[in-house]
Protein backbone atom coordinates (compact mmCIF):
# COMPACT_ATOMS: atom_id res chain seq x y z
CA UNK A 1 0.00 0.00 0.00
CA UNK A 2 1.10 3.57 -1.11
CA UNK A 3 3.14 5.07 1.99
CA UNK A 4 0.85 7.99 1.52
CA UNK A 5 -2.35 6.50 2.25
CA UNK A 6 -0.98 5.18 5.59
CA UNK A 7 0.14 8.24 6.15
CA UNK A 8 -3.23 9.82 5.87
CA UNK A 9 -4.67 6.73 7.84
CA UNK A 10 -2.72 7.35 10.22
CA UNK A 11 -3.59 11.10 10.99
CA UNK A 12 -7.03 10.08 11.23
CA UNK A 13 -6.71 8.02 13.62
CA UNK A 14 -5.34 10.42 15.50
CA UNK A 15 -7.77 12.69 15.23
CA UNK A 16 -10.37 9.81 16.57
CA UNK A 17 -7.94 9.41 19.45
CA UNK A 18 -9.04 12.68 20.40
CA UNK A 19 -12.81 11.08 20.67
CA UNK A 20 -11.94 8.60 23.33
CA UNK A 21 -13.33 8.17 26.45
CA UNK A 22 -10.42 7.02 28.88
CA UNK A 23 -11.12 8.18 32.68
CA UNK A 24 -9.75 5.34 33.74
CA UNK A 25 -6.46 4.11 32.04
CA UNK A 26 -5.90 7.62 30.44
CA UNK A 27 -4.79 5.76 28.04
CA UNK A 28 -6.52 7.60 24.44
CA UNK A 29 -6.28 5.32 21.23
CA UNK A 30 -7.73 5.92 17.51
CA UNK A 31 -8.20 3.44 14.60
CA UNK A 32 -8.78 4.37 10.53
CA UNK A 33 -9.79 1.27 8.82
CA UNK A 34 -9.84 1.77 5.26
CA UNK A 35 -12.32 -0.43 3.06
CA UNK A 36 -11.92 -1.94 -0.27
CA UNK A 37 -14.11 1.34 -1.77
CA UNK A 38 -11.64 3.73 -0.51
CA UNK A 39 -14.27 4.85 2.65
CA UNK A 40 -12.40 5.25 5.85
CA UNK A 41 -14.10 4.32 9.22
CA UNK A 42 -12.58 5.36 12.37
CA UNK A 43 -12.87 4.53 15.98
CA UNK A 44 -11.71 5.70 19.62
CA UNK A 45 -11.87 3.40 22.59
CA UNK A 46 -14.48 3.90 25.44
CA UNK A 47 -13.81 2.61 28.31
CA UNK A 48 -16.84 1.54 31.09
CA UNK A 49 -15.69 1.13 35.26
CA UNK A 50 -16.62 -2.63 34.17
CA UNK A 51 -13.02 -2.95 31.96
CA UNK A 52 -14.35 -5.94 30.35
CA UNK A 53 -16.46 -4.19 29.09
CA UNK A 54 -14.75 -1.29 27.16
CA UNK A 55 -14.06 -1.08 23.42
CA UNK A 56 -10.88 -0.78 21.72
CA UNK A 57 -10.73 1.83 18.92
CA UNK A 58 -9.90 -0.92 16.46
CA UNK A 59 -13.75 -2.97 16.86
CA UNK A 60 -15.11 0.63 17.59
CA UNK A 61 -13.82 1.59 13.83
CA UNK A 62 -15.08 -1.82 13.05
CA UNK A 63 -18.03 -1.77 14.23
CA UNK A 64 -19.06 1.60 12.23
CA UNK A 65 -18.03 0.01 8.99
CA UNK A 66 -19.78 -3.42 9.35
CA UNK A 67 -23.01 -1.16 10.08
CA UNK A 68 -22.70 0.06 7.18
CA UNK A 69 -22.59 -2.21 5.56
CA UNK A 70 -19.14 -3.35 4.53
CA UNK A 71 -17.46 -6.47 4.59
CA UNK A 72 -13.66 -6.37 3.40
CA UNK A 73 -11.29 -3.86 4.81
CA UNK A 74 -7.55 -3.54 3.31
CA UNK A 75 -6.11 -1.30 5.95
CA UNK A 76 -5.63 -0.15 9.02
CA UNK A 77 -3.79 2.29 11.35
CA UNK A 78 -3.76 2.90 15.17
CA UNK A 79 -2.41 5.76 16.96
CA UNK A 80 -1.96 5.93 20.75
CA UNK A 81 -1.74 9.35 22.25
CA UNK A 82 -0.41 8.96 25.24
CA UNK A 83 2.46 6.53 24.57
CA UNK A 84 5.67 8.21 23.17
CA UNK A 85 6.41 4.35 21.58
CA UNK A 86 4.45 2.60 18.96
CA UNK A 87 1.70 0.31 20.41
CA UNK A 88 0.03 -2.90 18.66
CA UNK A 89 -3.40 -3.81 18.79
CA UNK A 90 -4.87 -6.49 21.59
CA UNK A 91 -5.42 -10.22 21.11
CA UNK A 92 -8.96 -9.31 20.82
CA UNK A 93 -8.35 -7.21 18.21
CA UNK A 94 -6.42 -9.19 16.22
CA UNK A 95 -8.82 -11.65 16.58
CA UNK A 96 -11.63 -9.70 15.37
CA UNK A 97 -9.89 -7.90 12.62
CA UNK A 98 -8.89 -11.00 10.86
CA UNK A 99 -11.97 -11.54 10.21
CA UNK A 100 -12.62 -8.63 7.70
CA UNK A 101 -9.25 -8.32 6.95
CA UNK A 102 -6.71 -10.55 4.63
CA UNK A 103 -3.18 -11.66 5.68
CA UNK A 104 -1.95 -9.36 3.28
CA UNK A 105 -3.59 -6.41 4.69
CA UNK A 106 -1.26 -3.65 6.21
CA UNK A 107 -1.09 -2.17 9.35
CA UNK A 108 0.63 0.63 10.95
CA UNK A 109 0.74 1.93 14.45
CA UNK A 110 1.93 4.62 16.57
CA UNK A 111 2.04 6.94 19.78
CA UNK A 112 2.94 10.47 20.13
CA UNK A 113 6.47 9.82 19.33
CA UNK A 114 7.81 9.60 15.43
CA UNK A 115 8.61 5.89 15.03
CA UNK A 116 5.65 3.97 13.51
CA UNK A 117 5.33 0.09 13.04
CA UNK A 118 4.28 -0.98 9.69
CA UNK A 119 3.27 -4.81 9.41
CA UNK A 120 0.43 -6.65 8.37
CA UNK A 121 -2.58 -8.55 9.48
CA UNK A 122 -0.67 -12.14 9.20
CA UNK A 123 2.31 -11.20 10.94
CA UNK A 124 -0.21 -9.76 13.92
CA UNK A 125 -2.20 -12.90 13.56
CA UNK A 126 -0.27 -15.66 12.22
CA UNK A 127 -1.97 -18.70 12.79
CA UNK A 128 -5.13 -17.67 11.66
CA UNK A 129 -7.02 -21.55 11.53
CA UNK A 130 -10.82 -20.08 11.69
CA UNK A 131 -10.66 -18.72 8.33
CA UNK A 132 -9.94 -22.82 7.28
CA UNK A 133 -12.73 -24.01 9.40
CA UNK A 134 -15.40 -21.42 7.75
CA UNK A 135 -15.58 -21.97 4.52
CA UNK A 136 -16.97 -20.09 1.83
CA UNK A 137 -18.88 -17.73 2.85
Amino acid sequence: MAEIIMDALFEEAQKAAYGAYAPYSRFRVGAALLAEDGSVYTGCNVENRSFGLSLCAERSALVQGVSKGKRTFIAIAIASLDSVSPVGPCGACRQVLSEFMGPEAPVRFGGSGEERVDTTIGFLYPYDSLHDLAGPV
